[in-house]
């Protein structure tokens, strides 16, 4: 049978214990409270300061409170590691330190590609080779730019589809961008008859389409004869157009096209169809 004054006797003991051992911590305690709140206030101070900075360098709303949130984390990390180490919790804190770091190794290694593409992410937000609303070319995809998120890119192509990239394919393959200059060239390839004047039906084809809408009028178009093919001499005609916009471009080969074959028509040159000739031997009769 438990004798009562014995276990009262204990529990007074063990409760005198933990206040004496409360007085000896106390100043470190109230220490260690003032440099939390001292450090909590500093870590939000730190964060808006992150994110007027990053601000600078983007514009993705989503990187920069990735980046604000994380240097707030992180000085708040240190405020209460800092405390721990005043109350004299250094086993405590080592531990603590030497989990997160088996946690995270483990981590990076089950989300590598995760982690790639978010990484990747934002690489491009600082680098902004594209931006939404761009025609680019990535890989074999050729589109607008609906979204950039931080795992993947969003490209609308031009039949409708809406194709999801990975951003480490996005960061890791060339990006060709047509929407930077603002404008785009329409290579035209042409073919003119071997019995016709050559100078007379370039300069028929660069007036022919001089003109017409869409085309840029900072750049010159030009022409530049290129192969004597099998029934025809060739010619490219690279026309420049005043937007990137695809249906524009496409609008200024189509008028571009209707120029030239009115222009040749009108003046007698002739755009040849591929001659082939074909010998028959017959047989002989037996």
């Amino acid at each position: 049978m438990i004798d009562l004054d014995k276990a009262v006797h204990l529990i007074n003991e063990k409760l005198e214990l933990w206040f004496r051992t409360l007085i000896k911590i106390l100043p470190n305690l109230v220490l260690a409270i003032i440099i939390f709140l001292i450090g909590l206030f500093i870590s939000r101070w730190l964060r808006k300061v992150a994110e007027k900075l990053i601000l600078r360098f983007t514009q993705n709303i989503t990187i920069t409170r990735l980046f604000s949130t994380f240097i707030y984390l992180l000085s708040l990390g240190i405020i209460i590691f800092t405390s721990l180490s005043i109350l004299k919790l250094d086993k405590a804190v080592t531990s603590i330190l030497a989990g997160a770091g088996i946690v995270g190794l483990a981590l990076a290694f089950a989300f590598q590609d995760i982690a790639a593409n978010f990484i990747s992410g934002i690489f491009i937000s600082f680098r902004r080779p594209l931006k939404v609303g761009d025609i680019v070319s990535i890989k074999d995809y050729m589109g607008k730019v609906e979204e950039i998120n931080l795992r993947d890119t969003v490209i609308r192509t031009f039949q409708g589809k809406m194709v999801i990239i990975p951003n480490k394919d996005v960061f890791q393959n060339p990006i060709e961008n047509y929407s930077i200059l603002g404008k785009r060239r329409f290579d035209l390839e042409v073919g003119v008859s071997y019995s016709d004047d050559l100078e007379k039906a370039a300069q028929l084809a660069i007036n022919a389409v001089k003109d017409i809408e869409g085309i840029s009028s900072d750049d010159e178009v030009t022409l530049f004869y290129k192969e004597f093919g099998e029934s025809s001499i060739n010619f490219t005609i690279r026309i420049w157009c005043n937007s990137s916009e695809q249906l524009q471009y496409l609008k200024v080969g189509h008028l571009a096209i209707i120029a030239i074959k009115k222009s040749f028509d009108k003046n007698n040159i002739s755009i040849p169809f591929p001659i082939r000739t074909l010998d028959v031997v017959w047989p002989e009769k037996f």
